[in-house]
């Protein structure tokens, strides 16, 4: 029996359920056993994973804007969850310079608006909020961030999540810490994700697949910034993890955790592309200059993930060969092989990863 198993016929809300992470989360916990309902105001991208997944189908989808106070309190009050999980967010750095104040209302005082309904509701919930790597100081260090290390915020997103994690620890200090109606939080960091289901605009897996889709040449902008590439999955399994240690055991009331890769996972994008360019029929790349200057992204930004290794027992289940082919796979099947609902395939790899994470003996696989 698996950790995971915990959340089987559990009410779980999924606040983003509609952008890449949070519609993998939904299948994920769907196929847990759980009632899942998701909250969102809209689908981000057309394509989407909610979409060509078919996820209304296996869930209840609520729209509300997260940024409305009495809307978000009102939903969880009648729904009463037993956990949230808090993935709705404005998660482009490029889109935060052209929306800063959209960007701060929507992870900052949405993050406050769930921790207030939570703390307003007289039954336990427990809440996963999920941030981001970007809220450390990024002084582009090698040896990678932990959960010690300084808040920073050097532009709209980074600030917007690092704001957002100020108010977290504000209402678990003066709130949820030994609550009266026993809600707890703890707060996941992870870092740059790619696999399946993503379209974001400005992301490199995204801008790849429609240009080798459409049989065009993708534009790099930025070929040698190095990133510390994860599988979709590898994070959600720590958020899993995570949400049954902390109903579990109230030591992981107020925690914090890095979520990222493994240092063998560290390749710059033009290593990237070509590893994608292999398993992809007639794919051509091309690098141009960035005309975008005012709009500066990270060179070098990762985590060390040893207290998630040391607490949780978890640690990246795939490595950065198994990673991309996933990626791709999920791809050509919807493109090549023109798979109209993308649902089962996303099943089918999400119990692959399962399969390699229990022959590595991860918590999260045992019990």
């Amino acid at each position: 029996m698996s950790y995971l198993n915990l959340f089987k016929d559990k009410r779980v809300i999924v606040t983003g359920h509609t952008g890449f992470k949070g519609s993998w989360l939904s299948i994920w916990l769907n196929q847990l056993g759980a009632d899942v309902i998701g909250v969102s105001d809209q689908i981000p991208t057309n394509p989407s994973n909610f979409q060509v997944s078919e996820i209304k189908n296996f869930i209840q989808d609520i729209r509300i804007n997260i940024k409305d106070t009495n809307t978000v309190y009102e939903v969880i009050k009648d729904l009463r969850p037993d956990f949230i999980f808090n993935l709705a967010a404005q998660s482009l750095v490029r889109n935060s310079y052209l929306s800063p104040v959209e960007t701060i209302l929507t992870n900052a005082i949405g993050s406050v608006n769930i921790l207030n309904a939570v703390k307003e509701c007289n039954y336990k919930t427990n809440c996963i909020m999920i941030t981001s790597d970007k809220v450390y100081r990024n002084d582009e260090i090698t040896r990678g961030y932990n959960e010690n290390d300084i808040i920073g915020g050097k532009d709209p997103y980074s600030a917007s999540k690092g704001m957002a994690e100020l108010a977290i620890n504000s209402f678990f200090e003066s709130y949820l810490n030994n609550s009266e109606n026993g809600s707890k939080l703890a707060i996941a960091r992870a870092g740059n994700v790619i696999g399946g289901g993503d379209w974001a605009k400005d992301r490199i897996v995204p801008d790849c697949i429609n240009a080798w889709s459409n049989k065009k040449s993708v534009k790099l902008r930025n070929p040698n910034s190095t990133r510390p590439w994860q599988h979709v999955l590898e994070p959600l399994s720590g958020y899993l993890l995570l949400g049954s240690f902390l109903d579990e055991n109230n030591d992981f009331n107020g925690s914090k955790y890095n979520f990222g890769p493994s240092n063998e996972n560290d390749f710059d994008v033009k290593e990237l592309i070509q590893k994608m360019s292999l398993l992809w029929p007639d794919s051509k790349w091309e690098l141009v200059s960035s005309k975008e200057g005012m709009m500066k992204e990270a060179g070098l930004l990762k985590l060390d993930c040893e207290k998630a290794l040391k607490e949780l027992n978890w640690k990246p289940v795939l490595d950065f060969d198994k990673t991309v082919q996933m990626t791709i796979e999920w791809y050509k099947e919807f493109y090549l092989n023109k798979q109209k609902c993308m649902y089962e395939f996303s099943l089918a790899q999400i119990g692959e990863f399962t399969e390699i994470a229990k022959i590595k003996n991860l918590t999260w696989t045992l019990k």
